[in-house]
Formats: C-alpha cells, sequence, structure tokens
C-alpha cells in the first residue's frame, strides 16, 4: 500500500503539468496574433477576419533547408460558433511539409490561417488534408485595401500569411498537410476529444484560450 501511494505521489505532479506546453501554445498564439494586428497597416485586413469562419496560428513553424525544404510546426485551430466566447474550442493542429517561400537557411516562422467558408471549414475538420490539394489556399493580403481583401475572400477557401524575421507577408502553402495532434488535446481537455467536436462547438472551451478569444474578438467579434 504504501508502494502504490508514493508511486501515486511521485506521478502527480507530472499529470498536473500535462497539459503546460499546450497551453503555453495557446498563449503564445494569442500573443503571434495580437503582434501582428498591432502593425500599423501591415496586419490582416479586419474586414477578412470579420468574414473568416475560422483562424489557425502557428507559431514558431521549424523550417530548413534551401529554397525547398522540411517544415514542422504545431499550433490551435478555432472556429465560430453560437453564443459567446464566439469560437470553438482550440483544437491542437500540426503543420508538415509544403512550402512557405523562398527561404535559405533554417529559422522559424509564425504561421496564420484564414478560413474564409463553410467548404474550408469542413475540410479543415477532417483527419488529414493538405493545403492547395484537398483545400484551396492562396497568400492573403496585407494591409487595409478593401479591394484586395474582397477579391481573396472570393477566390480561396483558406488565406494564407507568414512572419519571419519581423517580415510579415501572405503567402501561399501549397503541400502542406495539417492534422489534428490528439494526443495534446487530451492533455488540454483532461480526456480524449475528437477534433470535429472541438471545432463544432461540442466541447467547452478551455480557460487557457480565453486571452486567443479575446484577440479575436477585437477584429471578428461574435455577432447575436
Amino acid at each position: 500500500m504504501k508502494r502504490i501511494l508514493l508511486t501515486v505521489l511521485t506521478l502527480a505532479p507530472m499529470f498536473a503539468a500535462s497539459g503546460d506546453e499546450q497551453n503555453k501554445r495557446i498563449d503564445h498564439s494569442a500573443t503571434v496574433l495580437k503582434e501582428i494586428m498591432d502593425a500599423d497597416d501591415k496586419g490582416i485586413p479586419r474586414d477578412l477576419l470579420e468574414k473568416a469562419q475560422c483562424v489557425g496560428i502557428i507559431p514558431s513553424l521549424k523550417r530548413a533547408g534551401f529554397i525547398v525544404g522540411a517544415k514542422y510546426g504545431k499550433g490551435v485551430l478555432t472556429c465560430r460558433t453560437a453564443g459567446s466566447p464566439g469560437w470553438s474550442a482550440v483544437s491542437t493542429i500540426r503543420m508538415e511539409g509544403g512550402s512557405v517561400g523562398l527561404q535559405i537557411g533554417a529559422g522559424e516562422t509564425d504561421v496564420i490561417l484564414v478560413v474564409m467558408n463553410q467548404s474550408g471549414m469542413d475540410k479543415l475538420a477532417s483527419d488529414k488534408f493538405t493545403l492547395g490539394g484537398d483545400a484551396s489556399v492562396m497568400g492573403g493580403p496585407v494591409g487595409r485595401s478593401a479591394v484586395a481583401s474582397t477579391d481573396a475572400a472570393m477566390h480561396a477557401e483558406i488565406l494564407g500569411y507568414s512572419r519571419s524575421r519581423g517580415i510579415f507577408a501572405g503567402v501561399s502553402l501549397e503541400g502542406a498537410t495539417l492534422r489534428p495532434d490528439n494526443d495534446d488535446n487530451e492533455k488540454i481537455y483532461g480526456r480524449p476529444v475528437n477534433h470535429k467536436e472541438l471545432l463544432h462547438g461540442k466541447v467547452k472551451a478551455p480557460d487557457s484560450a480565453m486571452p486567443l478569444y479575446s484577440e479575436l474578438n477585437q477584429y471578428a467579434p461574435y455577432k447575436k
């Protein structure tokens, strides 16, 4: 009995902290969005975010190679829902492969995906899909140009953006694959959860995502 109790006490801190890394990623995603939108006339057009069905943020995507190279990163995805806070519980996503513009050497890139319609959302809710293959993706416009924003919203299911070395720009993410990270989601919610249920508002949003919702609602407020 004493041995069992000792084992439980030893493992308890590990379980208590099991979601720390995942919750820090959610917080980092909120910071990335804030920094990009605070940039004078260099952020994502607000009218695009107002129309967005979902928003995905992959902070610190790892990249390496010459022109075309390996890429890997984890981020979070949330979609619009009815009722407060107006956004679904976040789902952890993995981005792998593909091309993030011309590149030389290694580094990290923040990536933002703005999903413009229900079709794009339905594809994001699948277990795995390829940008540019299963779903149309294009580099989104930067700044406050309403004309560019309207044109982009009409021609792509998903708009891609990246920030590297302080430079923010619309970017095509052709060939990159996205899939949910079920293990990380289980750590966030304390139980197995379904990616599609998360994005459709079937799971209670975690408290750790409130700063992210706050940032999103500044630019894409919930409308009753």
